[in-house]
């Protein structure tokens, strides 16, 4: 018998259209927050950020930034999930319960944080990868934590960043990695699509 993960890994799939009359709670959607929060990051910077597409006038907001894609309307909610850049000028903030849990000492947290401000500081393309890979971590996070909530969950690549930041008043710092639609699915929806055989990408050495 499968994992639990394995199977969720196994029959998560993207969807694009949504049941429009079926909404997803306030609480389903904290916890889904919740557990995204709870992604690996450089350091642990945690450098993301995440906003809650979910009022009707946010939704129309977002439509046409979405290129008017019709999930942006029929889903429950959407998440714009953005990494942030200058992530390390957070470290000692976000490492301090680290410390106070006793899992590693200030020495060593201090150490994080000055190898992390020396390779970050001035480095906009470091930043900027980290604050994508940081992002994109949280996203399949939540993705496949609404998977296992019975939830649908689609990650969208296709919007404008420009007029996201404009309309939603981004930071400067704050770069979209992706919207994440989530809600329950419409009855056409595709199952999981089949993938490349592992050996066709893998390389052992």
């Amino acid at each position: 018998m499968k994992d639990m993960i394995t199977q969720l890994i196994e029959t998560r799939a993207s969807v694009g259209r949504y049941d429009a009359n079926k909404k997803l709670s306030d609480a389903q959607l904290k916890e889904l927050l919740r557990l995204a929060t709870l992604s690996p990051s450089v350091y642990n910077m945690q450098n993301w950020k995440f906003i809650v597409v979910s009022s009707e006038e946010a939704k129309q907001k977002l439509h046409p930034i979405a290129f008017n894609q019709p999930q942006i309307l029929d889903a429950s909610a959407t998440v714009i999930i953005c990494g942030t850049l200058k992530g390390y000028q957070q470290l000692p903030k976000q490492l301090s319960p680290v410390v106070e849990a006793n899992i590693m000492s200030q020495e060593i947290a201090d150490g994080w944080v000055e190898m992390a401000t020396n390779s970050h500081e001035g480095n906009y393309s470091l930043q900027r990868d980290e604050a994508l890979r940081s992002g994109s971590l949280a996203g399949m996070t939540m993705m496949l934590a609404a998977h296992g909530m019975g939830i649908a969950s689609g990650a969208m690549t296709g919007f404008d960043p420009g007029q996201l930041h404009a309309e939603f008043e981004l930071e400067e710092t704050d770069i979209p990695v992706m919207l994440v639609t989530l809600g329950y699915p419409a009855k056409q929806s595709w199952p999981q699509k089949p993938r490349q055989p592992m050996e066709d990408v893998t390389m052992f050495v």
